[in-house]
């Protein structure tokens, strides 16, 4: 009897190892978590803060990225509110661009080592200068001793109409100053761990789409992930969609999680999906986006 608790033991420290050895990493816009209102922008009900928590608590991932992220305040209690729940964040960062009223997040359980937040970007259009809105946030983050990669959380331009320009060549120029920031590192090395999350706002066949994808040796590879009520359980590969538009009752896949070459090595697609949630509706308009890598080399 001795001999097979050894045994058991032994096991359990063996999946222990293994699990060490995989991380995983996520998108998802929370919609408007916002703990007070700004205009055009309502407060997030905590009905709808709670199911939100719900849904990321369903997968727990390592490296969590959220667009429509409000005030600190509002990160703050997001982040609190998860490790009441047992899981932890240690490492934050909220990016403060040109949108005053909501921004693109990133939450890690391991260091982030080194970071950049572009802020400042711009481009003409239409003989205006126009700011990219959310900016780009960039970090490299060490899983273990043995593996970094570098990370760019993204919300491009929303398919909403304005009045002082195109939101399509909007999107497109935004894509153009984000897809040169990845030649610049893929450029110097061309195996870089590299991965872009965000919501892009756009299907996959379109010009901004394929302009941050790129191509030849350079281009990232689109992970693609289908539905599934979460990790190990069964996915449908051809229920792709991760946002519902209310307006026209329509499903598209806009949020995405695309990897560099060298990344894709590491990247274990039958443990990538969509989260189908029951009332994911309640937490937000976008459905949580999560592929699993493993880590190493």
């Amino acid at each position: 009897m001795k001999g097979v608790k050894c045994c058991f033991l032994l096991l359990i420290s063996l999946m222990d190892l293994a699990a060490q050895d995989q991380f995983t990493l996520a998108t998802y816009n929370v919609e408007n978590y916002l703990d007070k209102e700004v205009p055009g922008r309502k407060v997030k009900s905590e009905e709808s803060k709670l199911a939100v928590r719900e849904t990321i608590l369903k997968v727990k991932p390592d490296v969590l990225v959220v667009q429509e992220m409000g005030e600190p305040s509002a990160l703050s209690e997001l982040r609190d509110s998860l490790a009441r729940r047992g899981l932890n964040y240690d490492h934050v960062r909220l990016l403060d661009a040109y949108d005053r009223y909501i921004h693109v997040a990133l939450l890690s359980r391991f260091p982030i080592v080194s970071e950049r937040h572009h802020t400042n970007d711009a481009f003409l259009l239409e003989g205006k200068r126009l700011p990219v809105s959310r900016g780009f946030l960039e970090a490299t983050i060490a899983v273990n001793d043995d593996y970094q990669f570098t990370l760019f959380a993204a919300h491009l331009k929303s398919k909403r109409s304005v009045h002082y320009a195109d939101e399509s060549r909007m999107r497109a120029r935004e894509a153009t100053i984000l897809r040169k920031k990845l030649e610049s590192i893929l450029r110097e090395q061309s195996n870089a761990n590299l991965a872009v999350l965000g919501d892009l706002n756009d299907s996959r066949d379109s010009i901004p789409i394929r302009t941050i994808v790129g191509r030849g040796k350079l281009a990232l590879k689109d992970t693609r992930p289908g539905e599934s009520t979460g990790i190990g359980k069964p996915i449908d590969p051809d229920v792709t969609w991760t946002y519902h538009y209310d307006e026209k009752d329509s499903y598209t896949r806009v949020d995405y999680l695309l990897v560099s070459r060298g990344m894709a090595r590491e990247w274990i697609r039958e443990r990538s999906l969509v989260l189908a949630m029951p009332n994911w509706i309640e937490a937000s308009d976008h459905r949580l986006v999560i592929s699993t890598f493993r880590a190493r080399d």
